[in-house]
């Protein structure tokens, strides 16, 4: 945007210059036009003669600043150009990443639900209290309410559990519901435990 805004500048400056050289030009041309009509004073003529000197001059020097005006327009133009070029490749690769995300959270809304599906199933075998206990676990633990025994290491927390803990849990039934004493979580034995 930066770079239009130089461009249209510099292309209004060489539109002051080209008109600043026609001025010039013109009254060139008239004054030329003027002297080779031959009507007037010898000293009229003379001062005709040295204003066509002085419009040449200043219409060379209006020329020079004419043609740097119109390089800086040309790179002006060149760069807008790129800019314009390189915006158009990230539009591009914003829109493919947005397509990538939206695939991948389409995917995980479809993990999502073919996870959840055993859910209520599930739910309905374990327990309306335990199912309770659970979701609060969840809450309060950042989304995790139950955690893998393994290998004396409590999935949630990940701190190894002591001796005292670990003969508690060897000593409990199998359907009681035990929790880690650290983070709270349910702790769900699998033979991996090390009991």
């Amino acid at each position: 945007m930066r770079a239009q805004t130089e461009h249209g500048d510099i292309q209004r400056e060489v539109s002051k210059a080209e008109a600043d050289v026609q001025l010039v030009r013109d009254r060139a041309a008239r004054d030329q036009a003027r002297l080779d009509s031959g009507t007037g004073s010898a000293k009229d003529l003379q001062a005709l003669q040295h204003e066509l000197e002085s419009l040449s001059r200043r219409q060379s020097e209006l020329e020079d600043v004419e043609l740097e005006v119109m390089e800086r327009a040309e790179a002006a133009e060149s760069a807008a150009t790129q800019l314009a070029a390189e915006r158009d490749v990230l539009a591009r690769q914003v829109a493919e990443a947005a397509a990538a995300r939206d695939a991948a959270l389409a995917g995980l809304d479809r993990e999502a639900t073919t996870v959840a599906a055993p859910r209520a199933d599930t739910v309905a075998g374990v327990g309306e209290d335990l199912v309770t206990l659970y979701d609060k676990i969840r809450a309060q633990s950042g989304g995790v309410g139950a955690a893998a025994l393994r290998q004396r290491r409590c999935g949630g927390c990940q701190l190894e559990l002591n001796n005292v803990d670990m003969n508690r849990i060897k000593a409990a039934p199998a359907d009681e519901v035990l929790r880690c004493e650290e983070c709270r979580r349910i702790l769900v034995r699998t033979a991996e435990s090390g009991l």
